[in-house]
Parts: C-alpha cells; structure tokens; sequence
C-alpha cells in the first residue's frame, strides 16, 4: 500500500512517504528537495545517472533537476523529504547567490537527524516558531557539510526557453511559436532542451503546469481554480497528471496542506 503525507509549516513542505510498486515519472521541482531514507533503498536516475540511496542517506536535489523514483525492490520503501523555495534558503544561510548540490547523496549523521527533526515537527503540526528555528539548525548543518559549489545559470536559450514556456501555462503548449522566438527547428529545439536539462520541452512544460497548480492550491485554496488556471480539462485530468509526481491527487493534497 501506498502512503503518502503532506504537510507545510514556515514555508517548508515536508512529505513523509511509504511505497511498494509506486513508480514517479520524471519530473523536476522548483524548490530545493533534500531528504533521508528510512527503509529500503530509493532508486532513481538523476543527470543520466542511476542512483541508490541506502537507509540513512541523505538525497539533495537542486531545482529543476529532472529526476525520476521507485523502491529499488518489492521490500518497499520508507522515506522523507523536505522542499524549501530557493529564495527561502537563501534568506535562511543568509546568501545571495543560488547554492548547487555537487553531490546526490550523502551519509552524514547530523545533517540527517537536522532533517528528521525539521520533517516531525511539521508532519506533527508543532509550532511555526519551532520549525523556523529547526529550519535554521538544519541550514546551519547544510552548510557545514560544505556540501555545495557556484550555481552555474541557464544556458542563455536555455533560459529563454523556459520563461516562455512558463508564461503560456494556461494554454496548449505551442512548440512551433516556441521554436520561432529562439530561431531553432522544432527537432533541434527538443534535442536541445532535452541535452541541457535532461527532461523534454513537453515534460518541463507539463510540469510546470502541476508545480503552479500546487501553488495555487495551496494559496487560493481552491482546486478549482487551479485547474481553470493551468489549463487541465477537469479535476480528473489534474488528478492524473499531479498523482504521477506526488504520489497523490491534487484533491488529496488539497486535503493534507489545508485542512480540509
């Protein structure tokens, strides 16, 4: 059985998740992801590179770092994760320039126990003040791990490519007007993006589309809203496409984050 937890407290979203046959689908997210498995071993490829995370390692994705996931076998998995919006981070370990994760996995003892006591105490709806203190003890540990290098920006089409695609979330992705704007072929384009982020225009795209309407779910409260916004047919169409990198459906989530 499959079992997924969402709650978020001082801007911090922790998920404590349990699965057996779960598979995600490759995705990325916005926010910095950073978590610790607890039982069996998480597999996933990251930067066309397999990766096992053991028990007690500690998994540290950037933004958009396209990965994938699934236990590595039928023991099944348990684990926990942590996603912080990276100018929350920033304000956090009190720098200006955005930090990169050089390595994917770690075993660091105190990190991982700065983790777990920052992901209980949400997923246990203690006190915001609590959680923001327990968010500065475990940015504290981050950065003593030494565990980062210089972010490196977008190749400069690269990023173009992604701030239109971002500003047509509403509508059917258009790949032809896309290609116009950056002067490439449609072929060259996805060969492109796909050689630069490791995920596909449309995959990026689409994803783009649930991570805002997990935004707007958890600000308007309104999952309607949310699905009129991002362009999904109906609630089962943004169910479907949200399961595939949460783990739940938009309404489930809905349920967790606000209460309802």
């Amino acid at each position: 059985m499959e079992k997924f937890n969402y709650k978020k407290s001082a801007g911090v979203t922790a998920l404590a998740a349990s699965i057996n046959d779960f598979t995600y689908k490759k995705h990325a997210h916005s926010e910095y992801a950073m978590g610790v498995t607890l039982r069996g071993i998480q597999h996933y490829h990251l930067d066309g590179s397999l990766q096992l995370s053991y028990p007690n390692g500690v998994m540290l994705f950037n933004p958009e770092q396209a990965h994938d996931g699934m236990a590595h076998d039928m023991t099944g998995l348990d684990y926990v994760m942590l996603y912080i919006e990276p100018q929350l981070l920033l304000e956090v370990i009190g720098k200006k320039d955005l930090i990169h994760f050089s390595t994917p996995i770690v075993y660091d003892y105190k990190l991982k126990q700065r983790i777990l006591s920052l992901s209980n105490a949400i997923l246990n709806d203690k006190d915001e003040a609590l959680c923001s203190e327990l968010l500065l003890s475990f940015s504290e540990s981050l950065i003593q791990t030494d565990l980062n290098t210089n972010y490196k920006k977008d190749n400069a089409v690269i990023g173009k490519a992604k701030n239109l695609l971002h500003a047509n979330l509403e509508n059917i992705l258009k790949l032809d007007e896309v290609c116009k704007e950056l002067g490439l072929s449609k072929f060259q384009f996805i060969r492109f993006f796909k050689a630069h982020t490791g995920i596909s225009p449309y995959q990026y795209y689409l994803n783009c589309k649930i991570e805002y309407a997990k935004h707007l779910i958890e600000t308007k409260k309104d999952i309607y809203s949310a699905v009129a916004e991002c362009g999904f047919v109906d609630l089962t169409h943004l169910n479907k496409h949200f399961k595939r990198v949460y783990g739940i459906t938009a309404l489930e989530y809905s349920s967790h984050i606000n209460g309802s």
